[in-house]
């Protein structure tokens, strides 16, 4: 792809695609992919799948977690791409505090149909599809990303991503 040291947070509510989306544009692109899910405390999963959302001071200590761990990778290099809600600006900003050029957001906006047909076919997942609405209420679209449709195809979605990011990020 031509750039060396970047990380692409994919963000989202859930069932939009995040984890899809991301670990195919680490494929195409030979980055590393994580899964913020994979960063949350026992405590958050548990109060996650009994219906119970999140609040800020629940997401604090992950947050956290995430950013050092996006520290670590812009020191190591490379490219990595993070499946993250990310659903405030208050949020993104503790991901991103200093506006880091070597860090791109790119929300994976979905309508509400979508997100309940895919949340109903997804097995084995801790989320509840229940706090849809809680994620929703939450949500603050991001004004500094790049905004792609969820309803695109997962090939035209990670197309649309390498296209832009050729054109706009330093290689």
């Amino acid at each position: 792809m031509g750039m060396r040291n970047h990380v692409f947070i994919i963000m989202g509510v859930s069932g939009s695609g995040k984890s899809t989306l991301g670990e195919a544009l680490a494929e195409k692109t030979g980055a590393l992919f994580y899964d913020a899910d994979d960063f949350h405390p026992e405590s958050n999963k548990q109060k996650m799948q009994s219906g119970q959302p999140l609040n800020d001071h629940d997401r604090q200590p992950w947050l956290s977690v995430l950013r050092e761990s996006i520290e670590t990778w812009l020191e190591i290099g490379g490219l990595n791409v993070l499946a993250c809600s990310a659903l405030k600006a208050d949020y993104r900003h503790i991901l991103d505090p200093q506006q880091d050029k070597r860090i791109s957001f790119i929300y994976l906006k979905a309508d509400k149909d979508l997100l309940i047909q895919r949340l109903g076919q997804r097995a084995g997942h801790f989320f509840n599809p229940a706090l849809l609405e809680s994620q929703l209420a939450t949500l603050e679209e991001p004004e500094n990303a790049l905004v792609v449709n969820a309803a695109e195809t997962l090939p035209q979605l990670v197309d649309q991503i390498v296209k832009h990011c050729l054109q706009t990020q330093p290689v």
